[in-house]
């Protein structure tokens, strides 16, 4: 079994829609995974809320989301709708989620 952090970057929505599908199917397959939002991802959360986009409910009613970075929520305009989703909101690097405690857990980061 692996340890995976996927470190969403991408805004785009039909990329990072690739990123929970694999998230997924490698929940699915008995590895441990983990999703950040970070950069202009964060602006998808509100929009994949919103929807009620099954694989992102999916992922998230699953607790693989382990948050959302607070520096770029706020600088995009979002950090309101991200809080109001209940997800932690990250901030240990310098205002931005850090990779760093889940390199020193183990995981194998995933920057998309």
């Amino acid at each position: 079994m692996k340890k995976m952090l996927f470190y969403g970057m991408t805004g785009e929505k039909s990329c990072f829609l690739h990123v929970l599908l694999n998230a997924a199917q490698l929940h699915e397959a008995g590895h441990e995974v983990k999703l950040i939002f970070e950069g202009a991802s964060v602006k998808l959360v509100p929009v994949l809320e919103k929807e009620k986009n099954p694989v992102y409910l999916k992922i998230k009613e699953a607790g693989l989301i382990a948050g959302i970075c607070l520096a770029c929520s706020k600088v995009l305009g979002v950090y309101e709708d991200c809080v109001a989703t209940g997800l932690p909101m990250l901030s240990d690097m310098s205002g931005h989620a850090g990779i760093m405690p889940f390199i020193q857990d183990g995981y194998e980061v995933i920057s998309i």
